[in-house]
């Protein structure tokens, strides 16, 4: 079967571009004239700056005299036909029956982000501009707004005699270390984000509440980009003193234990709730970890329910109510996009071993195998998208990686992934992390498909793999949730799992041991309570301790309610010694990232995958296709990416996607099942 997919790889000319709904289209070639702009070549045309971008990648860097480009055949032109001025943006406030207003659509707005930015119905924008949306909304189009209740504060275009054009990707610059605030000539106070800053941190800086940031600047509520310039309070005086570097003032508030009386009167007391950690409370605060911790310093010990803590008066947002499995129901087949698979093949490798067959490497290649399970997946992830219509270009590409090296830089610039509404890959974190920074600036969205590190931090990146910390955060967070007395026996061996205990779940009642580090049985016993479900977490990979632990439990379930878990995989409790009879009766509880699935869709797709692959899909082929189409399915709504990750999260065949936005960087995914070995001898989900 492998050999198969490799010679269909090997067939291939990278990068090739599958289309899920393909349209054969021949392009028209336009000389370049004295004083011709890409905006008016574009309306000369009835096509959009963007199209002719897409085909003429170069044209983004300015267009020359003479030079050829090609525009698509979306519209036709006339002999009549003259370039257009475009319109300036407007910014007067419209009521209910005034004239619509125009608005020029930006890279990544959507009919959805452009109703929220102007409080109007997607069906009212759609209804003003006729059939100029009936190929769905192009950047570069000036649309129409109808009349609303609120105008957003854009700028004004600085001449209105000129056209407006679609501004280039902006190139990362190195930050420098305190951005100083701008001062405009009217007066008017101006602060330009920098990276790793943070709402919270500016409107603490300005004396400003966040909800005061964010009447000033409308387009920073759901997103908060490196380098947009925002209008701040004071005329951009900072409070205190303006000269002091941000990071010696967040040192000043961790020194102090308690709030000052001049701080005092913006703070506000917030009870810990069931499953929060400080890294969700500070996201819902709009700032970060740190700056929660240096409120709050009794964090350092970790977070209990119940606990009283610290945080900025009148703005904590309540979080977004995401409706579970819609995005089926909600696919938008007008609008075409882009999406890039970057896979490590690793062709040239192959190519280049003359000593190997392709079968012999297959046999002991892992990494190769693991490779080409996650694309078959894929690949039936993009045979299931061309069934249902969705309206997706897909490039796959050779990553050509290792853990360092890959060749991605080079596949930015060849393939024009700043274009792409969604990049999947590449594997190795490291990788994948190059990549985001690479696109950061046009913030396409990257989607880790395999890593479970966690290392740099940037906007557009999505770890679609749960960490090990989260794993182990959403075991203790679902004990507490249901009130468990929670003990941990812990093998002298596994010194970082008892720090990590000690530090972030403090609550943890830590069994003690014997000289020889095993487990005395009174020890455990007395930490058992009788009116509570008494949690066990076992963190050994002895046979011996496993068996002593299981013992006592077992012994004591004729007294207590008694459970057992573990916070990772542990391969010896796949050994003879101990058998599955005493795991089912102690009903083992763990958190998994995929879960069992027996519903008819997934017996459909084995099925499908056996047929076409003649074996049973393994776990990295069901990834493959779990990943490939969660972003399939996100591409293809009447929204960005990012907004579906926001609304919505996604069940596939056996992974989900419940992605959650970090105080500062990117999103992870919290997508986790905590399961359980039943008394029946399977294994279910713990609700």
């Amino acid at each position: 079967m492998k050999n198969r997919i490799l010679f269909s790889i090997f067939l291939t000319v990278f990068s090739f571009v599958f289309t899920v709904s393909a349209k054969q289209e021949k392009y028209i070639k336009h000389t370049v004239v004295k004083g011709e702009t890409i905006n008016n070549i574009a309306q000369k045309y009835h096509v959009t700056p963007y199209d002719i971008y897409k085909l003429n990648p170069d044209s983004q860097n300015g267009i020359q005299l003479d030079s050829v480009l090609l525009i698509p055949p979306t519209g036709e032109v006339t002999a009549n036909d003259t370039p257009k001025i475009a319109a300036p943006v407007v910014t007067s406030t419209p009521t209910q029956n005034s004239n619509p207003t125009t608005h020029l659509v930006m890279p990544k707005e959507t009919l959805y982000s452009l109703s929220k930015q102007y409080n109007v119905t997607v069906d009212a924008i759609k209804a003003a501009n006729g059939d100029l949306l009936a190929n769905g909304l192009k950047i570069g189009q000036n649309i129409k707004i109808p009349g609303s209740d609120a105008s957003p504060v854009v700028a004004k275009s600085v001449e209105a005699q000129k056209p407006i054009e679609v501004s280039k990707p902006v190139v990362k610059e190195t930050p420098r270390a305190t951005p100083k605030p701008e001062t405009s000539t009217e007066g008017i106070g101006y602060h330009v984000i920098a990276p790793k800053e943070t709402k919270y941190g500016i409107s603490k800086r300005y004396g400003m509440t966040i909800s005061e940031l964010e009447r000033l600047n409308p387009q920073v509520i759901n997103d908060f980009p490196i380098g947009l310039k925002l209008l701040v309070a004071g005329n951009g005086q900072a409070v205190a003193e303006t000269s002091k570097p941000v990071a010696e003032t967040s040192k000043t508030v961790a020194e102090t234990t308690a709030p000052t009386s001049s701080t005092k009167k913006y703070l506000e007391e917030y009870v810990v709730k069931p499953n929060e950690t400080p890294a969700s409370i500070a996201n819902d605060y709009g700032m970060t970890e740190k700056e929660l911790i240096s409120l709050n310093p009794e964090l350092k010990k970790g977070v209990k329910l119940g606990m009283i803590l610290r945080v900025p008066k009148g703005q904590r947002k309540e979080p977004v109510k995401k409706e579970q499995g819609n995005l089926m129901k909600s696919i938008n087949t007008n609008a075409r996009k882009q999406l890039a698979l970057l896979f490590p093949f690793n062709i040239s490798k192959i190519e280049s071993d003359t000593i190997n067959s392709t079968q012999a490497r297959l046999k002991k290649d892992k990494f190769l195998n693991l490779t080409l399970d996650f694309y078959s997946g894929a690949l039936m992830a993009i045979d299931s998208a061309k069934v249902l219509g969705m309206n997706v270009d897909i490039t796959i590409l050779d990553s050509q990686e290792t853990k360092n090296t890959s060749n991605v830089a080079a596949l930015v610039q060849q393939n024009n992934l700043q274009s792409m509404d969604a990049v999947v890959g590449p594997f190795y974190q490291a990788n994948v992390e190059k990549l985001a920074e690479l696109l950061e600036p046009t913030k396409t969205p990257v989607i880790s498909p395999l890593s479970k590190e966690v290392g740099k931090k940037f906007s557009n990146l999505y770890q679609s793999m749960p960490s090990v910390e989260l794993l182990r955060s959403s075991v203790f967070n679902y004990m507490r949730a249901k009130n468990g007395n929670i003990i941990a026996v812990i093998d002298t061996k596994k010194g970082s799992v008892k720090q990590y205990i000690q530090e972030t779940q403090s609550d943890t009642k830590i069994v003690g041991l014997s000289e020889k580090g095993g487990v005395v049985g009174d020890s455990l016993k007395a930490l058992l309570q009788k009116d509570r479900l008494n949690y066990v977490v076992l963190a050994s990979e002895s046979t011996g301790m496993i068996l002593a632990t299981t013992s006592i439990m077992l012994a004591a379930q004729k007294e207590y309610q008694v459970q057992l878990v573990i916070l990772e995989p542990n391969e010896t409790l796949d050994f003879e010694e101990i058998s599955l009879a005493r795991l089912t009766k102690l009903k083992l509880l763990y958190p998994s990232l995929s879960r069992p699935n027996e519903t008819e869709e997934a017996n459909q797709f084995d099925a499908k995958y056996k047929k076409l692959n003649k074996i049973i899909p393994n776990q990295y082929a069901i990834r493959g296709f779990d990943v490939t189409f969660d972003t399939l399915l996100r591409l293809s709504q009447d929204k960005t990416f990012e907004e579906t990750v926001q609304a919505s999260p996604s069940e596939q065949i056996e992974n989900k996607f419940d992605y959650v936005q970090n105080a500062t960087y990117g999103y992870s995914n919290n997508g986790i099942y905590m399961l359980y070995y039943d008394t029946d001898l399977t294994i279910k989900e713990a609700l």
